[in-house]
């Protein structure tokens, strides 16, 4: 065990939650879902009521949606803290569903929906919805918005909504001229309550800003002259409820909407239960299980006459906000929702329709987000955006998606297999220098051609390739110009950095290779069978071959003098590369290597000589002590165990180290701790006393008085590739958010 793997997330998840203590009902249920369960309520029954005639369906509809949605999904769903319902999302496509098929057939399409999207549930395929740009979602949403718009702006003025976006522009200046002023003064007094409620007190916004508009509506269209149209409730919830009806024809049509609502509604929820999922702490959303659970409540309503059900937003945020802390939240505004619908009928009829019109307008407007306008702006998706948006409103909702897949999958292939290829003269050198960078493929061969015919014949060139993609058409354009460059008396030097290499290419399909494959070429370790011979010559061969273009320019400004940040004094166990641990390049340590990273202060001057003249005359900035786990050194030195030759006296430099271990040094205190073994323990005390050491070092302390030199402790934990700081008595991490050094 050590510090690196207790800061390590978890590998493990976590175990079952325990069952509920008897309390449960009192302290969560009562206390904090009851109360948000209400709050819920009232937002979601003005909202249900709006979006059922906004559909063009029956008013009962969303209350049936509602109940359903509350109950069934709040039961069996994979969220716990979502509440779903009808939904603006859909409005638009069952508006077209109900204007082709009729409404019972489109219950009939609800429950097609309902069966394919548990198909999606138990197949675990739920995640792939979440594949969707987000950039779409976000335009399909601000598209839905403005359509809803559009449609309820000639409700509001006394008139009725057009089939199409263009209709509803078109005729709004007739529609002005013939205005009916009672249900314009209605929408508006909606429409201001709604964009003025989060400016009020907090403790009045504790009632729900929809509701409070609505009733005042309500109020206002009872005392205006003349007539307001109100909703039409036939009956109570029950008497609305009947069966869905077969299409008699034009199965391929019902198809694509049964698919279409499938994938809106599963889209919409499971994007709002990963947006649920960072408001609480609690249980994470199930994807599969959500699916099963909104299909089955599509199932019901469908087969009951209600409008489909998803995920909502609005609500589940409501919920969450309102201190609701499990699923009873949801399922009992479900059931305030019944209870309210059936004994409270001749209620729900007093609302004027201009007062809900004005309540979808305001939420019509609220899906188009200028935080998500910005967010496309600055990824560079504005298009997509814009085209997305004017394809749902415009053509429809199914089109105008699709045109946003397919606009984004364009920008993101253009993004991905774009190359750069740049050919330059090296300043003061006849050699020329090519770069390409990027996945080179037959698109690039315009651009690299060329580049490529800039290079006079005859000339020297390197060819620096950062290439993660390469594939045949491009590999044959690059051997081809080599061969020719060569023919005419010049020379192609190839410095491949990139994962696809030149030389794999003829033998194999061309395939993407990934960054870490470099990184392992780059920082592991020979994993061949060679001789040592061999396999040095093939390290130097692979250094000429990769990254000495690289590091050459460095080197070059290096060539005259050196100038080190840190004299770094570490152990020569061959598993330590200072450079690869620290991250720094060339000319950054004055690196000083000996066994168990030891500062004698008798009978050896190497040290010291390295020492004094880091300090004195390379001016060094830091000293460090680097000791690392599983030292052979550390091990030999608490055993005990003879050495042969020099060894055994030169480990004898260590003697104060296991005297100051054996009289538990707070250093061993502190690694014993954090789960070190004796022997780690005592590499951590070895930094310790040579930091001690150096300390008393006549050089260093006038380094440290005179410039502010640091003197500091390291220690590398090998098993987890971690380095920890060592001071005079304790360990501690470093924090892996601390700012890089800044490269040229």
């Amino acid at each position: 065990m050590s510090v690196a793997n207790d800061l390590a997330p978890p590998l493990h998840p976590a175990p079952p939650p325990a069952p509920a203590p008897p309390s449960y009902w009192r302290d969560t249920v009562l206390r904090h879902d009851l109360p948000a369960s209400i709050v819920v309520f009232l937002v979601a029954l003005p909202l249900s009521l709006g979006i059922a005639v906004a559909s063009g369906a029956p008013v009962a509809a969303g209350l049936v949606a509602a109940v359903i949605g509350g109950i069934v999904v709040g039961l069996f769903g994979g969220s716990v803290l979502q509440v779903s319902g009808p939904a603006a999302g859909l409005t638009v496509v069952v508006a077209e569903s109900i204007a082709q098929f009729g409404w019972r057939v489109t219950c009939f399409i609800v429950v097609g929906a309902g069966l394919l999207q548990i198909l999606f549930g138990l197949s675990r395929i739920a995640r792939a919805a979440l594949a969707v740009a987000p950039v779409v979602v976000h335009a399909m949403l601000a598209g839905i918005g403005i359509t809803i718009a559009l449609q309820q702006i000639h409700v509001l003025l006394g008139g009725s909504s057009h089939s199409s976006a263009w209709r509803n522009i078109v005729e709004l200046p007739g529609q002005l001229m013939s205005l009916h002023g009672g249900g314009v003064l209605v929408g508006a007094v909606v429409i201001t309550v709604m964009l003025g409620w989060k400016y009020m007190p907090p403790k009045l916004r504790a009632v729900p800003g929809p509701l409070v508009a609505v009733v005042l509506g309500t109020l206002l269209s009872l005392v205006l002259p003349g007539g307001v149209e109100r909703i039409v409730l036939s009956g109570s919830l029950f008497d609305a409820l009947q069966l869905p009806e077969l299409p008699s024809g034009n199965w391929s049509a019902v198809a694509m909407m049964v698919l279409t609502i499938a994938l809106i509604a599963s889209v919409e929820s499971l994007l709002s239960a990963v947006a649920v999922d960072k408001m609480h702490t609690g249980p994470r959303t199930g994807f599969d299980r959500e699916m099963i659970g909104q299909g089955s409540a599509n199932v019901l309503s469908g087969l009951v006459g209600g409008l489909p059900v998803t995920g909502v937003i609005v609500r589940s945020a409501t919920n969450v906000q309102a201190g609701a802390r499990s699923r009873a939240s949801a399922v009992m505004h479900g059931c305030w929702i019944l209870l309210f619908s059936v004994a409270l009928v001749g209620l729900v009829e007093q609302i004027p329709m201009a007062a809900l019109a004005g309540l979808l307008i305001v939420i019509g407007i609220q899906l188009v987000k200028l935080a998500h306008i910005r967010l496309a702006r600055r990824t560079g998706d504005l298009l997509v955006y814009v085209v997305t948006v004017g394809s749902v409103v415009f053509l429809n909702l199914l089109e105008g998606v699709i045109i946003g897949l397919a606009l984004a999958f364009g920008l993101l292939l253009w993004r991905v297999v774009r190359v750069q290829v740049a050919a330059e003269p090296l300043p003061g050198d006849a050699r020329w220098l090519v770069r390409i960078d990027g996945s080179c493929t037959f698109l690039a061969l315009p651009k690299l051609s060329a580049e490529l015919a800039k290079v006079p014949a005859g000339a020297a060139v390197t060819v620096e390739m950062t290439v993660d993609f390469l594939d045949h058409a491009a590999f044959e354009a690059i051997e081809s110009w080599q061969h020719q460059q060569e023919s005419g008396g010049g020379r192609v030097d190839f410095v491949e950095i990139g994962s696809a290499r030149m030389a794999d290419t003829p033998a194999a399909p061309p395939a993407r290779g990934f960054g870490r494959e470099t990184w392992d070429q780059l920082l592991g370790p020979w994993r061949h069978e060679k001789s040592g011979s061999d396999a040095l010559a093939a390290g130097v061969s692979a250094f000429h071959r990769s990254h000495a273009h690289v590091v050459r320019p460095h080197l070059d400004e290096l060539r005259d003098r050196q100038d080190p940040d840190s004299f770094f004094l570490t152990c020569s166990d061959s598993r330590i590369v200072p450079n690869v641990i620290t991250s720094s390049g060339p000319g950054d340590l004055f690196t000083v290597r000996n066994v168990g990273n030891l500062v004698p202060t008798t009978a050896d001057d190497s040290v010291e000589a390295a020492l004094v003249f880091a300090l004195e005359e390379l001016a060094v900035r830091s000293v460090v002590v680097c000791g690392h786990s599983a030292c052979g050194a550390m091990k030999a030195v608490y055993t005990g165990a003879d050495a042969e030759g020099g060894l055994s006296s030169w480990l004898r430099h260590a003697a104060p180290s296991l005297d100051r271990f054996r009289a538990e040094h707070p250093v061993a205190l502190a690694a014993r701790a954090a789960g070190f073994d004796e022997v780690d323990q005592l590499s951590m005390v070895n930094v310790a006393v040579q930091l001690e050491t150096l300390h008393a070092h006549p050089a260093v302390r006038r380094a440290v008085a005179e410039r502010g030199v640091a003197v500091s402790g390291l220690f590398f934990d090998i098993a987890g590739a971690r380095v920890i700081e060592v001071t005079a008595d304790s360990v501690r991490t470093i924090d892996d958010r601390a700012e890089a050094p800044v490269t040229a």
